[in-house]
């Protein structure tokens, strides 16, 4: 993991080395986006309490643990993205991916621009990653999508290999053959798959945090096994987890503290992985999924 601030890094990094990158910038909420509490606990609070516990003794709500979170506010997105999403075009190996994960309200404004930037050849996919979690409006559709731009350095040769990916069931079992029904479906540019569990083993504490089962899905399709995949907006290490169970290996770039906290918090204790600092270090020299630094990437 490496804490920094990612355009400065990224200009350091030699070009044309990286076959994937996965980037989930903020959204531009105009908000402070914040983790829920990372613990709640019980305490005696006599009558006043807001919890009933055993025998009906009242108990009072406490949290505990730290807050962690960012300004999710840019007077203009595209324009705060644009010097970075050039710099991965540059890093970009020759049949490299990009991946940028968005909401609806900028990601029409950031496909304008990584239009401009790759070349309108270059877009492949908007993948409308679908969920069912959360508030319903009454004045409008509940907006209950995230959408993930794919593009390809050379729409004429990239990586994308379909075998790797994991199929689905059909929606319609009935309309195809046993045989089809028995190989699943390749999924399409829509992807129905739960958010994070608010009280799961997967949760880290980190908001906006996405399931590694999405990214392991990019991670499956875009890049070949020891490839070096780049996040640098890391936040809770999403991307670094599922590089990690696929057998890749793993930068992770965010110049929040609280961000690298939770991923050295999330890797300890696995072999490879190792922190760099915003100056530098030495990486590991293991064989196994490491962090790289710019100097260090093939």
């Amino acid at each position: 993991m490496q804490l920094g601030e990612n355009l400065a890094i990224l200009r350091g990094v030699p070009a044309g080395t990286v076959p994937l990158v996965y980037i989930d910038p903020p959204f531009n909420t105009g908000k402070r986006r914040t983790a829920a509490a990372l613990a709640t606990k019980a305490v005696d609070g006599g009558a006043a309490g807001d919890r009933t516990g055993f025998g009906g003794r009242r108990y009072a709500s406490a949290t505990v643990g730290e807050e962690r979170g960012y300004a999710d506010a840019y007077p203009d997105l595209p324009a705060f993205l644009e010097p970075r999403l050039r710099e991965a075009h540059r890093i970009l190996a020759p049949n490299g991916s990009l991946y940028v994960h968005l909401d609806p309200r900028e990601s029409h404004y950031v496909k304008v621009l990584l239009d401009q930037i790759f070349g309108r050849a270059s877009f492949l996919n908007e993948i409308v990653w679908a969920y069912d979690y959360g508030g319903r409006p009454k004045r409008r559709w509940p907006a209950k999508h995230d959408t993930i731009l794919f593009y390809a350095k050379d729409p004429a040769d990239y990586v994308f290999d379909t075998d790797a990916i994991e199929r689905e069931p059909y929606m319609a079992p009935g309309l195809v053959t046993p045989e089809k029904r028995a190989l699943g479906k390749l999924p399409s540019s829509v992807w129905w798959h739960t958010i994070v569990s608010p009280t799961g083993k997967e949760k880290t504490g980190y908001p906006t945090q996405k399931p590694v089962a999405v990214l392991k899905r990019i991670v499956a399709a875009s890049s070949r096994p020891g490839d070096l995949v780049l996040d640098f907006f890391a936040g809770s290490g999403t991307t670094g987890a599922a590089a990690l169970a696929l057998n890749r290996r793993f930068w992770l770039i965010d110049e929040n503290p609280q961000a690298v906290a939770v991923m050295v918090e999330r890797f300890a204790g696995i072999g490879g992985v190792e922190w760099v600092g915003t100056e530098g270090g030495q990486a590991s020299d293991s064989d196994g999924p490491r962090q790289e630094r710019a100097s260090d990437v093939p």
